[in-house]
């Protein structure tokens, strides 16, 4: 079954609809993957439900569940999502010279999972990307903020773009954006 023909209209129901298309005696941990992974396709990110919370609504509804796999599974979930969030703290984009820092830490974590060939860590800092520079356009379109930082917010958007359509032309670009006149004397009151 694709993604464009599930009936359910929320998280709840989906669950139960790819619980029961799996047709499965037991649940365990690929049962709880697969309905997690039909969520993020139909929901998309907001829709992330834990492997436990997945397991209590199909147990509810009948299933039986492979205790050990799903506790474990659980944990192996947690634990990735704790190291997400981790390096989502140590990132900072408040302002120029905070936001350069982090590029690089972003950078260097690209490369360092590009390497090791983890599609999944790629997808999980381009959301941190995503997410940072939807927050950056909305913290400088507020009123309340000052002018010269809403500026510097628009201009660390910007990097983020680039990151986002050419993350392996980022660095070279940044550098060059930095040393351009324009930035120079866009930026030369503020330090960097």
């Amino acid at each position: 079954m694709t993604a464009g023909s599930w009936k359910a209209r929320n998280k709840q129901d989906l669950i139960i609809e790819v619980w029961e298309y799996l047709d499965c005696e037991s649940v365990g941990a690929s049962e709880l993957e697969q309905i997690q992974q039909t969520l993020l396709v139909r929901f998309g990110a907001g829709a992330l439900t834990s492997p436990a919370s997945i397991a209590r609504t199909v147990a509810d509804e009948g299933a039986v569940l492979r205790h050990p796999e799903v506790f474990e599974f659980d944990l192996k979930w947690r634990e990735e999502r704790l190291k997400k969030l981790a390096f989502r703290d140590r990132l900072d984009f408040a302002d120029l010279s905070s936001a350069f820092d982090s590029v690089v830490k972003l950078e260097e974590r690209r490369l360092q999972v590009q390497a090791a060939g983890e599609q999944e860590g790629l997808k999980d800092l381009r959301e941190i990307v995503m997410t940072t520079r939807k927050d950056l356009l909305l913290r400088a379109r507020s009123k309340l903020t000052d002018s010269k930082v809403r500026v510097q917010l628009k201009e660390v958007a910007e990097w983020l773009t680039v990151w986002l359509h050419s993350p392996e032309l980022f660095s070279d670009w940044l550098d060059l954006r930095r040393s351009s006149p324009e930035f120079r004397q866009k930026f030369s009151e503020a330090g960097d």
